[in-house]
């Protein structure tokens, strides 16, 4: 089996090596050679190309892919476009999920053929979230709660950051998704998944706050709101 991780990115020149280099060790550690890992940097105006460029030639599994469109959404979009592997997916470059997670889907996939997408997930109860700041907690909670309400998502969370799928199943999807690029994209996956009968593994997992992250709230709760409704609208009306 082959995978393919991919990394969105912009503005990441303080954890880019960092998550890189962690993820290749990693990998090494448990002896998994068939991977490739995909940069995909959507519009950084810092030194994260020149980095990237610097890990491509440091490891030859990975490579640097520059999209002229920001978002979260466009990235993964161009990252399983590119993809060669079996199974595809992304991980926050922050590593806020525990690596060791990455070795469990790795095994899942390769033992379980009916596991066909992994949902990694902070609110599970088995789950293991710390460092999570109190308005974080409340926008998170907001936004489950009106996913569940309004277009019934099964899952206990939506974004994690940990998001692994067997490529043939991601590529179905995304033709049914919408063209938006940012967060919500990886949102509305998730519940196209969920209605197309997909079968989704929500995967407890040991997450840690990165209080360096660049993620716009309000900006980014607003387009939710309007993603939503969008999708209310397409679903049940």
């Amino acid at each position: 089996m082959m995978l393919t991780i991919i990394f969105p990115v912009l503005n990441e020149r303080l954890r880019l090596e960092s998550g890189v280099t962690r993820t290749v060790e990693y990998l090494r550690k448990i002896d998994f050679q068939d991977y490739e890992i995909l940069i995909v940097d959507n519009g950084s105006e810092d030194e994260t190309p020149q980095i990237a460029g610097m890990l491509c030639e440091k490891y030859e599994k990975v490579q640097y892919e520059r999209i002229q469109v920001r978002g979260v959404g466009a990235a993964f979009r161009r990252g399983v476009e590119l993809s060669r592997g079996d199974v595809v997916g992304y991980m926050d470059i922050d590593l806020s999920t525990n690596i060791r997670h990455l070795g469990e889907a790795i095994h899942l996939f390769e033992t379980q053929r009916e596991v066909e997408y992994i949902n990694g997930s902070r609110f599970a109860r088995e789950s293991d979230t710390r460092g999570r700041k109190w308005y974080r907690k409340i926008t998170s909670q907001g936004l489950l709660i009106l996913l569940k309400v309004f277009l019934r998502m099964k899952s206990t969370d939506a974004i994690c950051g940990f998001t692994f799928v067997r490529s043939g199943t991601a590529k179905s999807l995304i033709a049914q998704c919408s063209d938006d690029n940012g967060w919500f994209y990886m949102i509305e996956f998730l519940l196209r998944a969920e209605k197309s009968g997909v079968r989704v593994l929500d995967y407890p997992v040991e997450w840690q706050e990165d209080y360096n992250t660049t993620v716009k709230v309000f900006k980014t709760v607003c387009n939710y709101l309007v993603q939503i409704a969008r999708l209310w609208k397409e679903f049940y009306l």
